[in-house]
């Protein structure tokens, strides 16, 4: 979800406001994705590299969270859409914490949309973690020792599209393990300006590539991360 800041400082408005405007854009990508037939949907809402940015922004950014986690789940209920988060817990504010946990219980049983946020996640730590953690060498108890999956034990999905708003044209630090078949997808429209459109046209880019993993291609039933 890239652009946020520079999206504010285009309009000499201050970063939050941009990460405002950002939450939007997260709620329409949300409401459209099951009509695409998207089954899972992870926003890389706070990378663990963002403690470096000013205090304020940092606050601003986690209160925001907490905000629209605590409003947006008797919604999330009402669509069916499940909410989980990845990523560190104990860098966090307490309320941000419980806010995070009473949106999870809430929503377990939602089956219509996965929504996946990561929050303090950094995936070079997770993949340096699994590897002291490990004990079984499989491909399945590393990605389940990576903490991404869902706390029934399962691996976490692999990502078939990963999408960079804003203009960057590059990887980050995220679900690299699970990107290892993504498919990339690069637009230069500000995450707060994104929208359904531009989602279905990401959609459309993708279901006219052809993935073979190696061997012969495979159904398209994308699980999409920004």
């Amino acid at each position: 979800m890239d652009g946020n800041g520079r999206w504010a400082t285009a309009r000499g408005l201050n970063r939050l406001a941009g990460h405002r405007k950002g939450v939007e854009a997260a709620r329409r990508v949300i409401e459209a994705a099951p009509t695409l037939g998207i089954r899972t949907l992870t926003l890389y809402a706070f990378s663990s590299d963002n403690w470096r940015r000013p205090m304020e922004e940092v606050a601003g950014i986690l209160g925001l969270l907490q905000y629209y986690l605590e409003r947006e789940t008797d919604r999330c209920v009402e669509n069916g859409i499940r909410v989980s988060v990845i990523g560190r817990r104990d860098r966090l504010p307490p309320e941000v914490t419980a806010a995070i946990v009473a949106a999870e219980q809430a929503t377990s049983a939602c089956t219509q949309l996965h929504v996946r946020i990561a929050v303090d996640y950094s995936s070079r730590d997770m993949i340096l973690q699994a590897a002291q953690q490990c004990a079984g060498w499989s491909r399945d108890n590393f990605a389940i020792a990576l903490g991404n999956s869902d706390h029934g034990g399962t691996p976490a999905p692999d990502v078939d599209l990963l999408l960079r708003t804003g203009g960057e044209k590059r990887l980050s630090d995220f679900l690299l393990w699970e990107c290892a078949y993504a498919e990339l997808y690069f637009t230069d429209r500000m995450w707060p300006d994104f929208c359904a459109e531009d989602l279905e046209a990401a959609l459309q880019s993708f279901r006219a590539r052809e993935r073979r993993f190696g061997a012969v291609p495979a159904p398209l039933l994308p699980a999409i991360s920004f």
